[in-house]
């Protein structure tokens, strides 16, 4: 089945999800859970009134996010490929693991700041938080579990009995209530604690260096039209001159559309925690963050649907290390090493 034609498949199912969670919501006795964020940012675009967050909905997002029993062999879960570390991106491969040794053909996307975004994947296939989790559950190169065949396997587990009641008030075991738990353990990954937040928000002895604000400056001229503040992306697809690679057959968001237009157009990821979650790029080809400053000063393919804002950039030496100093001032050490995500142990 092609990339299309499985998302296609994807949407219909989460229209069916919507009609089946009519009337259901919490099981009776849970505790709500209200997400802070700073002022400044815009109201979240995901709809939390049909999936209220609960201390007990998130406990069971979480534990089916680092549950390996959702991959087919029980070698993968997604917190294998999601890294804490690595800002839930896949630090050390260019390309996502599948389970019996199978490679993924993109690399793994970090996950924070979800509740902002409108669409997901590096093509931006999947519409909602809600049912992107299938994508890879169901990936034949990936995790490569039929869903029926996951949540029979699920009913059967005590532990996961125990959970699903906890958090809806019976045992039963559905993937509409397996995909909510894991849209709200994915909700509460927010980064807005990094060097830069603090300078924003003007905090006492907090201060940008001269390197970095240099950095910052050459960002502001040179990056910001794509990788827009606060989020530092804005969440659009585009074509960044990036040269095709015919070993992977690529051509972005154009799979999904068809349209001429979009070849080799992929979502404009975020740039906070970036100096930690190498490889870059949808392939992960880069794992030094200088070739990146290096594609985009010399190496860019020419073609009508590169972006203009970035077309013939071009970055010098000093201009390069000003900026890795400043992007290294958008690493929330907070995030990567809270407790509330890290993973859990997993019963046998």
């Amino acid at each position: 089945m092609n990339q299309k034609a499985t998302y296609v498949i994807m949407a219909f199912c989460l229209f069916l999800l919507g009609i089946s969670l009519r009337g259901r919501g919490p099981g009776p006795g849970v505790t709500y859970v209200t997400l802070k964020w700073p002022d400044s940012l815009p109201k979240p675009v995901y709809d939390f009134s049909k999936n209220p967050l609960t201390k007990e909905g998130i406990a069971l997002g979480r534990y089916l996010f680092y549950d390996p029993k959702l991959s087919r062999d029980s070698s993968v879960s997604c917190g294998f490929c999601h890294q804490q570390f690595a800002a839930f991106g896949h630090f050390d491969h260019p390309l996502a693991h599948g389970v019996y040794g199978r490679m993924g053909t993109r690399s793994v996307p970090t996950l924070f700041n979800l509740i902002w975004q409108k669409d997901f994947m590096w093509d931006g296939g999947v519409n909602h938080l809600d049912i992107q989790p299938m994508s890879p559950i169901t990936a034949e190169n990936e995790m490569d579990m039929p869903l029926n065949e996951l949540i029979e396997r699920l009913k059967c587990n005590e532990k996961y009995q125990q959970l699903f009641k906890a958090a809806y008030g019976t045992e039963e075991v559905t993937s509409q209530r397996m995909f909510k738990a894991l849209a709200q353990f994915m909700a509460t990954m927010i980064s807005f604690d990094s060097k830069y937040d603090s300078v924003k928000r003007k905090e006492p002895g907090v201060a940008f260096t001269a390197e970095e604000a240099g950095g910052y400056s050459t960002f502001q001229q040179k990056c910001a039209g794509c990788h827009k503040e606060p989020f530092f992306t804005d969440f659009s697809a585009r074509n960044n001159g990036l040269p095709y690679s015919p070993n992977m057959n690529d051509m972005g968001r154009m799979r999904i559309t068809n349209n001429t237009g979009d070849y080799m157009k992929f979502k404009v990821p975020s740039l906070r925690n970036i100096l930690v979650s190498a490889p870059y790029m949808h392939d992960g080809r880069f794992f030094d963050i200088f070739q990146v400053f290096a594609m985009y000063d010399h190496g860019q393919e020419k073609g009508s649907t590169v972006d203009p804002l970035v077309r013939g950039m071009q970055l010098s030496p000093k201009e390069q290390r000003q900026l890795y100093m400043f992007l290294n001032t958008l690493t929330d050490t907070h995030f990567l090493k809270n407790k509330e995500f890290s993973e859990v142990m997993i019963d046998d």
